[in-house]
């Protein structure tokens, strides 16, 4: 942490433009300075990354008391949210059919990220407290989104997205499927010539945390070449959780 002093947080909705221009620029920070990525609405004059969604979600931001600063955000497209925009963001590189058809209330995850000097520390605990509350509020069964391995040599993430693949993938009821022609098959190495630790040492921290709440991943990792990392879909069913795991989304186990 590079602070002089400790931070304490707030946590709240974007209820300005102002609000959303400060998420949009860490953002860009994040996802265009940082890991090299672009995309069609990146406005890099003003150093703001955005599309054409985040105008019908709502912005968590995680803001620095001291600073005033927004230093973390989670972008959020409930059902109601999809319904007036018509589609969800993991469509353009995920056959989202399995979650579609379930009848179940969907909230889509996205644009998750923190500025450097906050992560390692209890940053990200606040956003997730935070999201848990959220998903309590609008009754959540089901919790999706695209994570992101950084860069697109896939053959260097071999041993990870093999992990997921053998490890965490999704019961077929909810097992999203990657996009062709961006279709990667993550079943690259045979779980008896894997090494499971130094594969898990690869993995981010994000989908790691995912991970130990019960998450699980769609079939195959999308390569985006605009934003230029190698993405799995995560989904996380809040009625699966055990009892542990679902105290921190604010559902009881059945």
């Amino acid at each position: 942490m590079n602070q002089q002093l400790s931070p304490k947080f707030d946590v709240r909705l974007a209820q300005s433009c102002d609000d959303l221009r400060a998420a949009q620029r860490l953002r860009y920070d994040v996802f265009i300075r940082e890991l090299g990525g672009t995309g069609p609405m990146v406005d890099h004059q003003a150093g703001l990354e955005q599309d054409a969604l985040d105008g019908f979600c709502d912005h968590l931001l995680l803001v620095d008391q001291h600073t005033d600063a927004v230093v973390g955000v989670y972008r959020l497209l409930g059902p109601e949210h999809a319904t007036r925009a018509g589609r969800h963001y993991c469509a353009t590189e995920y056959d989202l059919g399995p979650l579609l058809i379930s009848n179940r209330r969907l909230l889509e995850l996205g644009r998750s990220c923190l500025h450097p000097n906050y992560r390692g520390g209890d940053a990200m605990h606040h956003l997730w407290s935070a999201l848990a509350h959220y998903v309590a509020q609008h009754k959540i069964d089901i919790l999706f989104g695209v994570a992101s391995f950084p860069g697109t040599d896939v053959e260097a993430l071999a041993a990870p997205l093999s992990l997921l693949h053998h490890r965490h993938l999704a019961p077929s009821d909810l097992r999203v499927r990657a996009l062709e022609p961006h279709f990667q098959d993550m079943n690259l190495i045979a779980p008896n010539a894997l090494d499971r630790k130094a594969a898990m040492l690869q993995i981010p921290s994000l989908i790691k945390a995912y991970l130990r709440l019960g998450g699980y991943v769609g079939e195959g990792a999308f390569v985006d070449h605009a934003f230029n990392t190698v993405d799995v879909c995560l989904i996380m069913d809040t009625a699966r959780l055990s009892q542990r795991q679902a105290r921190i989304y604010g559902h009881k186990s059945q």
